[in-house]
């Protein structure tokens, strides 16, 4: 008989959206500081970056769990081929809604799934077309949301989303910093069962918490 349990998963990021996502799966799974240095190398793309910075996580994780598939993650916002990363103050997000009012924004959302030496690293582009807001809107929503820890300034699953005109990409929740479709189709090729088998009545609820640990290095 063939066994229902899933392999040991850990999230190598120490991301609240990312960790929000991924329960969505409804697979326990840990997580796990990759603590790797973001700084764009010289002249790269943020395509690039963003491949390499979800390698590296999912490399720096992988490293001390051999035996567990490890996901690695990473967006980089690009405006113009610029890279538009964490205001962190309200100053700062002013100043990004602005430069992106009108503008379209691509948030290249990289995906790394890695074992030993079996890895899968792709990347999913969303295309965000910010709407021509004036100073005083874009003002009250950064006062309303405080979306400082996310690239753009802006959460699209929130109020952030009556900043924008139109988003196109193949999977929704890329955007949101975790391309759930993607990763679903590897963690199926690595052996996870989606939705387990074992799922009970009582878990499926989607405000249910799935049980996740978090380890400290």
């Amino acid at each position: 008989m063939s066994s229902t349990a899933n392999p040991t998963l850990i999230l190598a990021s120490t991301s609240q959206y990312r960790s929000e996502l991924l329960q969505r799966l409804r697979i326990p799974f840990a997580v796990v500081s990759p603590k790797v240095d973001e700084t764009p190398l010289t002249g790269e793309s943020t395509l690039n970056l963003a491949l390499r910075l979800a390698h590296a996580k999912a490399a720096a994780v992988a490293k001390k769990y051999p035996h567990a598939w490890v996901i690695g993650s990473d967006q980089v916002a690009d405006l113009h081929g610029a890279a538009i990363g964490k205001s962190g103050n309200f100053e700062m997000a002013l100043a990004q809604l602005q430069l992106m009012r009108g503008a379209t924004v691509i948030f290249q959302t990289a995906l790394c799934l890695m074992k030993g030496g079996t890895q899968t690293t792709l990347c999913i582009p969303t295309e965000v077309t910010f709407r021509k807001l004036p100073d005083s809107v874009l003002e009250a929503y950064l006062l309303t949301e405080a979306p400082y820890d996310c690239g753009g300034s802006a959460k699209s699953e929130g109020l952030g989303i009556s900043l924008l005109e139109a988003i196109k990409s193949d999977d929704p929740t890329a955007l949101i910093g975790l391309p759930l479709i993607a990763l679903t189709g590897l963690l199926r090729d690595a052996g996870f069962v989606i939705p387990p088998k074992n799922l009970k009545q009582n878990q499926i609820n989607p405000t249910k918490r799935i049980s996740r640990k978090i380890i400290y290095d």
